[in-house]
């Protein structure tokens, strides 16, 4: 298939195709959520051309703002955008289903990935994730940061962030990068800016914002019990999912705490489904699909994985719903472009904070895995081979390092 957009780029699509297309990602993304940003550019903006790459900058702007999984985030709002309210709903149930499934059926067999063969393919993973972002981010890079101005923003954001290590700084660095926009990025192109196509104005977004913080002074007052209950189990993960800024990491302590602190299970429990997430595709949330299957509740494991589930993913989306039709006004004002130019660089430079660490931190140890992750960057740039292949090439070449004893 070829790699050039389509000319009409916002055309509707249905919620089948949206079904077709993330389930594919959600059987093959792994390596996070800023992998995932790089699969969702590579198949939405490059491969299929559902969004132009500043729409997509856009959007990345939105959800890093915003607490929750800010990938999932992104694919519920692509949905939307492509297939209408079952578009949105159809990205969601395929982009975390096989993930959720995985972890409800495989985090049992966690302890045993310890060492040897699975702890080589776990590392592998990782090793997908280093080709992934990379090919996402010199994509960005050329078309998002293409001059010195612009690339000193993004430089400066990556710098804010390595050198603070905070998730609160990515705030700061995309707003900062915004007001440096408005006032060195004055050769940005008006067209840059354009409203994302939502089928909702101004008053369903506050009535979504209603239903949020109506959600969560619920589960704020909820009280706390050593009995896990149905309902206390979806305060606990609603409190999360509306709380936490920085993803799928940031929410591990606010989930210790509420599933560990209580007594509803095991610390050792808690850390075999933590180290099963790191090797499943799809977003890092789908951990709580284990959780609320290990709680024990008087009911099938299934429900009470189910019920954890939405109510973590749930709040992240009614505040992006909130946000969408403000931000489509808003990105209408004369001075909007350049403040994007400023925020999209500023987006480019957090990416290369977060590639540096933990993507290439956590996932190159040595000259092998440097030679393994070049030649998966060859057969996603200049072969462009699908992404399966890659995670194929660098499960099978961790292990077979492994194996001869190179790692």
């Amino acid at each position: 298939m070829s790699d050039i957009a389509p000319k009409d780029a916002l055309s509707p699509g249905s919620a089948s195709e949206v079904f077709r297309v993330f389930l594919g990602l959600g059987l093959t993304s792994f390596g996070g959520p800023i992998a995932h940003l790089a699969y969702f550019r590579q198949e939405f903006v490059t491969r299929r051309g559902w969004l132009d790459d500043a729409r997509f900058a856009q959007l990345l702007s939105v959800c890093q703002f915003l607490p929750g999984p800010a990938s999932s985030q992104m694919g519920f709002a692509i949905g939307l955008f492509r297939g209408g309210w079952l578009g949105a709903l159809a990205a969601f149930i395929a982009f975390t289903l096989p993930s959720a499934l995985l972890m409800v059926g495989f985090a049992a067999l966690a302890p045993q990935l310890g060492h040897g063969v699975g702890a080589a393919a776990v590392h592998g993973l990782k090793l997908v994730a280093v080709v992934v972002v990379a090919h996402g981010l010199l994509g960005m890079v050329r078309q998002l940061a293409p001059d010195a101005t612009r690339a000193l923003i993004a430089a400066g954001a990556a710098a804010l962030i390595v050198a603070t290590g905070s998730a609160w700084m990515q705030l700061i660095a995309i707003a900062l990068g915004g007001m440096l926009g408005t006032l060195v990025c004055r050769r940005a192109a008006a067209g840059a800016v354009a409203a994302f196509p939502i089928r909702y104005g101004s008053r369903g977004g506050i009535v979504f914002l209603g239903v949020f913080l109506l959600g969560l002074c619920g589960a704020l007052m909820w009280p706390s019990a050593s009995e896990p209950t149905t309902a206390g189990l979806a305060a606990a993960f609603y409190r999360a999912g509306a709380l936490v800024f920085g993803g799928g990491h940031v929410v591990l302590p606010l989930l210790q705490e509420s599933v560990v602190k209580s007594g509803w299970m095991g610390a050792d429990s808690f850390l075999s489904g933590y180290g099963a997430a790191q090797a499943m595709p799809g977003p890092m949330f789908s951990l709580a699909a284990f959780l609320g299957a290990e709680v024990p509740l008087n009911s099938s494991p299934l429900v009470g994985a189910a019920v954890a589930l939405l109510a973590v993913f749930i709040p992240g989306f009614l505040l992006l719903l909130a946000v969408l039709p403000i931000w489509g006004r808003l990105v209408q004002r004369p001075w909007a472009a350049n403040a994007m130019a400023g925020v999209n660089a500023a987006v480019v430079g957090l990416l290369i904070a977060a590639f540096y660490d933990p993507v290439l931190t956590e996932g190159v140890r040595g000259l092998t895995d440097i030679a393994v992750a070049v030649i998966g960057f060859s057969l996603l740039a200049a072969v462009r081979v699908s992404a399966l292949w890659v995670v194929l090439w660098c499960v099978a070449a961790s292990i077979a390092a492994n194996l001869a004893g190179w790692s």
